[in-house]
């Protein structure tokens, strides 16, 4: 019987992409691996009936080429299977598999021409065990060798050996074609599965950055929104303490006055903590519109500070009102800090068709424009405005006070 094409084999080092995904993969793979078990045991029995209701070599020999093919199945189970299973990790248990399928294989080849119809079952798995290199050479034996040891031993006419060995021949060179097509595009998934886990570790990476990115982010606006709201309402409490400390003796009216004043801040620090704990509005925004919550602020300022607001008043979205009331807030504290005592302030809203301009002006100290400044007052205060998309600038000069600005888009096709 002439020679038979080997068969493609399945995809080698599969386990390799997905060995580190664990048991589940491996179980994958061992399903995914039944059909082959399936299409062994029906090539196993397609050669056994060939070789059974062939006319020739005589019955005993066929008879012993099934028994030898007989026992390839509890050889495939035993050792072939397994290591098949691992993808040829064991190099020795793979060679010592292929080495007794061949000693079993062969000598029935020899036998029976048509013993060589098991070769579409033994031939992949050499590509499947082996490297390319040795896979060939597997793959030469199995296809060239029974032909040599047949024809030595039933002597067949010429032109039927001529026949046999080109037909082996043709097997082969396909079997190396394909055998060696097959492992490229393995090695290419291979690379591919490589390239994958290492992307998945590089997403992992980045979700992990920006989450810290994201906490940082957030721990920098908590430590505005506290700076901007709590921390100023604290040091306009100790102030207030410190006039009121100073008036007790000598003028009880300006005293009770600041005690009041007093009670209205402790009162509004409560609100904005209670505020900034529910991630809502600043409480002097709440039901409100920001030139009243504007003036709200400069009446708790010591001394009063005077407000103005120019242009049509309209409501704005928060964030932008939040950006421009936490303005107010830190030049007024800024004012209250470094202007001197009863320093005049002056706050100003003025409405554009398509932004906002806040200037907080005090006249007060002053300082250099090129002196460093510390604290976290203007940074926050700039980091606000850049956030909403605005601009900020800080003006001042030695003795004629100190400018703070915000510009503001109050739609999106206005933002610089």
């Amino acid at each position: 019987m002439s020679a038979h094409l080997q068969v493609e084999e399945p995809p080698r080092r599969l386990t390799e992409f997905a060995g580190s995904a664990g048991a589940r993969d491996a179980h994958v793979w061992e399903r995914a691996f039944r059909p082959w078990d399936l299409y062994f045991a029906v090539v196993w029995a397609a050669t056994a009936v060939f070789l059974l209701g062939a006319a020739e070599p005589p019955a005993p020999y066929r008879l012993t080429a099934v028994g030898l093919l007989a026992l390839l199945v509890p050889w495939y189970v035993a050792v072939g299977r397994p290591a098949i299973l691992t993808e040829g990790e064991d190099l020795r248990r793979s060679t010592v598999y292929l080495a007794g399928a061949m000693a079993l294989f062969l000598p029935a080849g020899f036998l029976a021409g048509e013993t060589r119809l098991a070769t579409f079952a033994l031939a992949p798995h050499c590509f499947m065990l082996l490297s390319l290199r040795r896979a060939m050479a597997a793959s030469a034996v199995l296809n060239l060798v029974p032909v040599a040891g047949w024809a030595l031993i039933w002597r067949p006419p010429a032109h039927v050996v001529f026949f046999n060995s080109v037909f082996a021949a043709v097997t082969l060179v396909f079997s190396a074609f394909f055998g060696g097509w097959i492992i490229r595009i393995i090695e290419q998934s291979r690379d591919r599965a490589r390239l994958i886990a290492e992307l998945e570790a590089r997403r992992e990476e980045v979700a992990r950055l920006s989450a810290e990115r994201g906490a940082l982010a957030e721990r920098e606006r908590m430590s505005r929104e506290i700076h901007d709201t709590l921390a100023q309402g604290f040091t306009s409490l100790l102030m207030l303490v410190q006039a009121v400390q100073s008036e007790l003796d000598h003028d009880l009216p300006e005293a009770r006055r600041h005690l009041d004043l007093m009670a209205v801040t402790a009162r509004q620090n409560l609100a904005e903590a209670r505020a900034l704990v529910a991630g809502g509005a600043p409480a002097d925004l709440d039901g409100g519109s920001l030139p009243d919550a504007v003036r709200r602020l400069a009446d708790r300022h010591e001394p009063q500070a005077a407000v103005t607001v120019t242009g049509p008043v309209r409501p704005l979205p928060p964030a932008l009102e939040v950006v421009a009331l936490r303005t107010c807030q830190e030049a007024l504290a800024n004012a209250a800090k470094h202007a001197g005592p009863g320093a005049a302030v002056r706050l100003s809203l003025a409405y554009g068709d398509h932004e906002l301009t806040v200037s907080v002006r005090d006249r007060g100290r002053g300082f250099a424009p090129d002196a460093p400044t510390r604290g976290f007052g203007l940074r926050g205060l700039r980091a606000r405005a850049a956030e909403a998309g605005g601009t900020a600038s800080v003006t001042s000069a030695p003795g004629l006070g100190t400018t703070v600005s915000v510009t503001l888009p109050t739609d999106p096709g206005s933002a610089p």
